[in-house]
């Protein structure tokens, strides 16, 4: 390919000037080209270069899409070791947040919600019973999917209606981010069996379907669902806390993926990983209960609006009659 660059390059030079072709420019596109062809060789390769031709060069990975990463370092001068997620995406959780909140269900489509949460927590709790690590893994794989289909969502409403989301984007889509980092975490805990990968993939594809469907169909009854899933996850991640503190599961040194998204101490346990997981998912709640509400106005002045335009439409219509 840099071969035809040059040719062509060389070609216009050529016809535009006659016989006066810069030497410069022709030097300066072979030096390219022999670069370019070594810098690709690098980084379709995952060898290293020969010893003497990096005697003095440090080859830096690149990215899927072939840019060079820049270095990036902690607070204490060590190289940063995630692809997941950055420096500057990391927080601190607010653990103060009121953990026993509950959205009370007053509407048809809130009991709905909230008894088909209920009656989902049936077969987990007869499968895993008190395996808070397993338990954990199979909630985050299932807790991800909403944040996920929501922003999706809303982004093609966006661009149909050519108009902005509010927020509302980036809000579940940052969701679904925090809520695959959990389980990135309970993954370096817990290590799944073949049985459970398999009972993952099968509830994934449900959920995933059903959820979009549900979205579809009723936002404020799939946000609302949400919000209640997330009460759960909060009462079981304090089960599992319950568990840490008598004892009945060991309080490990927390995995370094978690220390470095949540900032937390070096000498953080398992214990504070997961408290601070529970603030999470007691944020969540508070988000899609109050993405819920949201969804009740906006139905509400929708329908406001259209029985308005009706009106108008009609007594402009049907003038004789008024």
């Amino acid at each position: 390919m840099n071969h035809i660059v040059a040719r062509q390059v060389m070609r216009g030079l050529s016809m535009s000037n006659g016989a006066k072709c810069n030497s410069y420019v022709l030097c300066s596109v072979t030096r390219i080209e022999k670069w370019d062809q070594s810098r690709f060789g690098r980084m379709m390769s995952t060898e290293s270069a020969p010893a003497e031709e990096n005697k003095n060069e440090v080859v830096v990975s690149t990215s899927y899409w072939g840019i060079h990463r820049p270095k990036i370092t902690r607070k204490d001068g060590t190289p940063w070791p995630w692809n997941c997620f950055m420096p500057w995406e990391t927080y601190h959780t607010d653990t103060s947040i009121d953990l026993s909140k509950h959205h009370v269900p007053k509407t048809f489509a809130d009991i709905v919600a909230y008894r088909t949460v209920k009656l989902l927590r049936i077969p987990t709790d007869i499968f895993f019973q008190r395996r808070y690590g397993c338990r954990a893994m199979m909630l985050e794989t299932v807790a991800a999917v909403p944040g996920l289909v929501g922003g999706m969502l809303l982004h093609l409403r966006s661009l149909r209606k050519f108009e902005h989301s509010g927020g509302w984007i980036k809000a579940l889509l940052e969701e679904a981010e925090n809520e695959r980092m959990h389980l990135m975490t309970m993954v370096e805990l817990v290590k799944p069996k073949w049985y459970e990968r398999l009972l993952v993939l099968t509830v994934q594809g449900v959920f995933f379907n059903a959820f979009f469907v549900l979205y579809l169909l009723s936002p404020k009854m799939a946000h609302r669902a949400v919000g209640y899933l997330e009460e759960e996850a909060v009462h079981s991640y304090t089960e599992f806390l319950k568990d840490i503190d008598s004892g009945a599961i060991e309080n490990v040194p927390a995995p370094a993926i978690a220390i470095d998204y949540w900032n937390l101490p070096k000498d953080a346990t398992l214990k504070d990983v997961i408290t601070v997981i529970r603030a999470d998912e007691a944020h969540h709640r508070d988000v899609n209960h109050f993405a819920s509400e949201r969804q009740s106005i906006l139905a509400v002045s929708g329908l406001t609006y259209w029985t308005l335009a009706v009106f108008i439409l009609g007594k402009a219509k049907y003038r004789k009659y008024f």
